[in-house]
């Protein structure tokens, strides 16, 4: 803490000073100071004698009121990830010395403070938490947080930011408040500010009826779904897209102001407030499916040869059949079980059981 800190304080505590534990304000030109570690209030004559009894306090003050963004959202979000508003001050500085982590998504973000007591955020990916820094790639420029969102893993680009498949391997290990904010802005926009928003009980969701309401054009056949049997339509529709393991967000959004969906809403930190565009443009190409008249087709089909179908759909749809291994030939969604099955049972046209499609 340099001399910096220590005057700005004297000079606000002229008008009077309660934060984060301490009161201060100026009676008789000395200093009255009183904090919630002390009973009784302490009576300081100069600068020095503040800064030596207070160093801690002093500090805390000056970030919050100089250093961190005074933006209303990031600086909320700032104090959630060190328990501000629930941890004395000395115990606060403790536990950042060893440093506070939290999860924000796929983001392990860290604060710490240095040598100068001044915080200093390490922000990763949750699966790197505890690896050596010197493995990782490492990042200084918030904006490069905007690259690595777009591909995932397998270099696959991401649609979706808030989807499950944050590429892994990096690290900006020594961000300032502001840089930190922006950073996860770029990982997840928006989510800063609509889980503040939330917490301030302003969140303005739009409902599903709401968002359909408003699609023209292309995406206008949508709202067809909201005649009858449309909130079943709707149900299929979050329990494909909005499912934890598809989206980080909490979806707040339900059919209507009065009718809330079957499906559950997931755990995420951050809330959805409204239909995504990726959940739009899959409801598009389903209405048009679910337009289609029902057909009959007959198959024959042994009891596991079922099973390993469902397998199939189920390990494609919950992005596993990538994980299921050549050696696993027990597993129905292998893939030399699939080819065995494919051989098995299509035509040389393709046809399941030899049996055309009717459209």
């Amino acid at each position: 803490m340099d001399d910096t800190h220590v005057e700005a304080f004297a000079e606000a505590a002229s008008d009077g000073i309660a934060f984060d534990g301490i009161e201060a304000a100026v009676e008789g030109g000395r200093y009255a100071v009183e904090t919630t570690a002390e009973a009784e209030s302490t009576s300081i004559a100069d600068l020095d004698g503040l800064a030596a009894s207070y160093p801690e306090y002093i500090s805390n003050w000056y970030f919050w009121h100089a250093k961190a963004p005074q933006a209303e959202p990031r600086w909320a979000y700032l104090r959630w990830l060190e328990n501000a508003e629930s941890t004395p001050i000395p115990d606060r500085y403790d536990q950042l010395r060893e440093g506070l982590t939290t999860t924000w998504g796929e983001l392990s973000i860290t604060v710490t403070l240095d040598e100068d007591d001044e915080r200093v955020y390490d922000l990763r990916h949750v699966d790197d938490t505890g690896t050596d820094a010197d493995s990782l790639d490492a990042y200084d420029d918030p904006l490069d947080a905007r690259t690595l969102a777009k591909h995932d893993d397998r270099d696959r680009y991401r649609p979706l930011k808030t989807a499950p498949t944050l590429q892994s391997g990096w690290v900006f290990p020594e961000l300032g408040p502001t840089e930190l904010v922006q950073a996860v802005d770029f990982f997840y926009p928006a989510t800063i500010s609509n889980w503040h928003r939330e917490r301030e009980g302003e969140l303005d969701v739009s409902h599903w009826r709401d968002t359909v309401d408003r699609q023209t054009g292309i995406y206008g056949v949508v709202k067809t779904w909201d005649r009858g049997d449309g909130y079943e339509h709707v149900n299929w529709v979050a329990e494909a897209c909005c499912d934890d393991s598809q989206c980080l967000k909490r979806r707040e959004w339900q059919y209507d102001d009065e009718t809330e969906l079957d499906v559950d809403g997931g755990s995420g930190k951050f809330p959805c407030r409204e239909p995504c565009s990726l959940v739009i443009a899959g409801a598009r190409k389903w209405t048009k499916l679910e337009g289609e008249q029902s057909q009959t087709y007959e198959f024959e089909l042994t009891p596991s040869e079922k099973e390993q179908l469902e397998a199939i759909i189920d390990a494609v749809a919950d992005g596993e059949a990538d994980d299921i291994r050549e050696a696993d030939i027990y597993e129905g969604a292998n893939r030399y079980r699939a080819r065995f099955l494919r051989a098995k049972l299509f035509d040389d046209e393709e046809n399941l059981g030899g049996v055309e499609t009717e459209q």
